[in-house]
């Protein structure tokens, strides 16, 4: 990235890898085809001096930015580890301020890291609505919290066909594949938290399946799902962890309408189910969550969660309704 300040071209560049030893440096020239001259106290930003336990890794890729009051603030890219060096929530966006000295800049003077709690900016104050905690799917279209895995190539979800459900079909797409299944998902978020859903779903055959998903890729990920063996039902947690799937629970079930919940406190996730709202019926606790972390899967993104159905292989049914 490269900024003209005060007639100056300052270029900006992450290095030394995107893990912990990720770090920010600057160089400037008069012109924007150099020489440009490296800052002497480079990096400017980093943390790999803190270590693997500092609850804040991975610093880099940023960009800056002057306010209309004059201060100087740089938006940056980070992690959270939290279980061990463990990021289930990906790089997220952090914001910290600095000053300029000599014609550089210097990140938080006396300090010179980013801490969890941070001065905001001198700004007018903007009031944001703020997000419902549930989503009862009665908009004509989803809210921008909500993802894909991948481009969708056709419908396979409706918010119309029932007012005030999320109605997703039958497809033959799995997410244990590189493809575009029935999911709708959002982003964990936090370290702890709860994800609630009530769906009304009834498997006819035993590849038909629905539920909730937590997905880190296609690899890596777990299903909570609704089952159908035989002529028996079942809710059933499975993980697989390097494409390798094992059943970590599964207890005998029957109801047409089924709460799902899936908590975690830390890297601890536990999951219950129940025909009623007040129901909580153990399925699975303190499972050990790590699969959902990149150091683990690999990559960048955090994990997701969300709705999910399947017909494994078959041909598709109309729908599911969640």
């Amino acid at each position: 990235m490269i900024k003209k300040i005060n007639g100056l071209y300052y270029l900006m560049i992450s290095e030394g890898g995107t893990g912990p030893d990720h770090a920010l440096s600057i160089a400037r020239s008069e012109s924007i085809t150099g020489p440009f001259v490296g800052n002497p106290r480079n990096p400017v930003l980093t943390h790999r001096h803190l270590g693997n336990d500092y609850p804040i890794v991975n610093m880099g890729h940023a960009d800056i930015v002057e306010t209309q009051n004059g201060e100087w603030w740089m938006v940056l890219l980070a992690s959270r580890p939290y279980g061990g060096y463990y990021r289930n929530l990906g790089r997220e966006t952090l914001l910290v301020s600095f000053t300029w000295e000599d014609g550089w800049l210097v990140v938080k003077p006396g300090i010179g890291i980013v801490e969890l709690v941070e001065v905001r900016p001198d700004l007018p104050e903007q009031r944001w609505l703020t997000q419902a905690a549930c989503d009862h799917f009665d908009s004509e279209k989803l809210g921008m919290q909500w993802l894909f895995a991948r481009t969708p190539r056709e419908d396979f979800f409706s918010l119309d066909a029932r007012k005030g459900h999320l109605r997703l079909k039958l497809r033959r797409e799995t997410i244990t594949e590189d493809v575009n299944p029935s999911l709708v998902c959002k982003r964990q978020q936090h370290i702890d938290f709860a994800a609630r859903t009530v769906m009304e779903f009834t498997p006819q055959t035993e590849n038909e399946t629905a539920g909730m998903a937590l997905l880190q890729s296609s690899k890596f990920n777990f299903r909570f799902e609704y089952v159908k063996t035989g002529e028996s039902y079942f809710v059933q947690l499975t993980k697989c962890t390097n494409g390798k799937e094992e059943v970590l629970a599964r207890n005998a079930f029957s109801a047409d309408t089924l709460y799902l919940t899936v908590t975690a406190h830390g890297q601890d996730y536990s999951f219950y189910y129940g025909s009623k709202s007040d129901e909580h019926l153990i399925l699975a606790e303190q499972v050990d969550g790590r699969i959902l972390s990149t150091d683990v899967a690999g990559g960048f993104v955090g994990a997701c969660l969300g709705l999910y159905a399947s017909s494994n292989g078959m041909e598709k049914r109309q729908c599911s309704r969640l």
